[in-house]
């Protein structure tokens, strides 16, 4: 019996990783449609931005409660997990608490998880009466709606039924280690679940050890089922934080890249030695040049992983001056419509066995309308809020670019204001030759 135990542990655990890796070689092609950019200079600050923002928790703090709180989920999370290293080998090899013989080590770890678990039950209650009964601001936001509340919702539920099968599991192993029932010697220690194992007093002992045995099976599955369960939640940023904020941009705020096009462009208008009457030369063979992004596959792959790791925590529309004031733009509506349609057009090559098929269907209009992009002011709060150093308006200013330079499509305001600066050399509608009259005033 012993040995069909470990091998339908090892079912599970393979179908659990194997649907895991799937899910996650789906999401590494996804990004790989984007657009190539390099991000591999000046790596000493990535590394420092990575320790710092990922795993520090550096941005999150700036908000102390929902941070502090946050950090004791996210550090239950990683660290409580170690735990799951030791039921990996006892469940493959038949053994009991492997890593018993470190001893007073062993004590301190399982400690220090108990307290972490009741940290992170905390921490988790708190957050889902932040989000349903006070009901904060970014929480009821009208791109919240639906399926991204749902799921938030959802992510605190497992959380809370995983902390609670783990001490549950410890109590009722803590009850048999006290009446030293078959395999069950002390090791460990059990600062919480102690108070919890007395619900077993009375219990037959073969009782107990079925109740610790199904609360184990059910800890593990669960542990799987929730691993799987990350593609399809916002809760990506568990694993993506840490390549997002190692490749985030690492300009000052406010500097936008130059299209290379452009570049070339200019600096042959200003060479004083090119013949402005020369026809360029047309290669056939060139891939021709779009300016902007009207889709997915027109940003570049860092924008796209960007959309993968948003949080959803509506920091960045909570602080967007242009939401505040009642427009239609959301910062956090940019980057879940961005994470949409990808997903979109992967289940469209996932259909046509690995080649996209147009489906007449685009990021701009049908996701992102023009409205939302042209109330943004471009000043770059949503990208200093994030916690995991995500980028919106790089996304804005890229469809703003096609817009523009495709389709002639700024706002008549705007428009007038270029025509001013091509024709008089200013954004104002009145001659050069009266440009220098102020000086004249009174």
């Amino acid at each position: 019996m012993g040995y069909l135990d470990n091998i339908l542990f090892a079912v599970i655990l393979g179908l659990g990783v194997g649907f895991f890796t799937i899910n996650i070689r789906k999401i590494m092609r996804n990004i790989r449609l984007g657009q190539d950019i390099d991000r591999s200079d000046n790596p000493a600050a990535r590394w420092g931005n990575m320790a710092l923002i990922a795993l520090g928790q550096s941005k999150m703090v700036k908000r102390p409660i929902a941070g502090i709180l946050h950090i004791f989920v996210y550090v239950g999370f990683i660290i409580i997990n170690v735990e799951v290293l030791e039921i990996i080998i006892d469940g493959l090899f038949g053994t009991h608490r492997v890593f018993a013989p470190l001893g007073m080590l062993y004590n301190f770890l399982i400690g220090s998880f108990e307290i972490l678990a009741i940290l992170v039950l905390i921490s988790v209650i708190t957050f889902l009466i932040r989000r349903n009964i006070i009901k904060l601001r970014r929480f009821i936001h009208s791109d919240l709606k639906g399926w991204p509340k749902s799921d938030a919702n959802y992510i605190l539920y497992f959380e809370i039924v995983l902390m609670s099968l783990f001490l549950l599991m410890n109590a009722a192993d803590y009850h048999l280690q006290l009446l030293g029932f078959g395999h069950y010697e002390r090791a460990g220690a059990f600062p919480v679940s102690q108070f919890i194992e007395p619900i077993f007093n009375g219990m037959n002992e073969s009782t107990v050890m079925l109740i610790e045995r199904a609360i184990w099976w059910l800890h593990i599955s669960g542990i799987l089922i929730f691993l799987n369960y990350l593609y399809f939640s916002k809760h990506l940023h568990i694993l993506l934080a840490f390549p997002n904020t190692y490749y985030a941009d690492l300009n000052p705020k406010g500097k936008f890249s130059n299209l290379e096009s452009v570049t070339k462009e200019v600096k042959l208008m200003m060479d004083p030695n090119a013949d402005p009457f020369a026809a360029a030369p047309v290669d056939e063979n060139a891939v021709p040049v779009k300016f902007g992004a009207s889709d997915v596959q027109d940003l570049n792959w860092v924008q796209l992983l960007n959309a993968y790791t948003c949080t959803e925590c509506g920091r960045c529309t909570s602080a967007c001056p242009a939401n505040i004031t009642g427009k239609k733009l959301s910062p956090r509506k940019i980057m879940m419509d961005t994470r949409d349609r990808l997903e979109e057009v992967g289940r469209n090559i996932d259909a046509n066995k690995g080649v996209f098929i147009p489906d007449n269907k685009t990021l701009l209009n049908d996701y992102i309308t023009p409205e939302e992009l042209w109330a943004c002011t471009t000043c770059n709060a949503c990208v200093e809020e994030c916690p995991v150093n995500i980028s919106p308006l790089s996304i804005i200013m890229d469809m703003r670019r096609f817009l523009v330079m495709e389709q002639s499509a700024a706002p008549m305001s705007l428009n007038a204001m270029m025509t001013n600066v091509e024709n008089n050399g200013a954004p104002w509608q009145y001659s050069q030759q009266d440009r220098l009259n102020w000086k004249n005033e009174n």
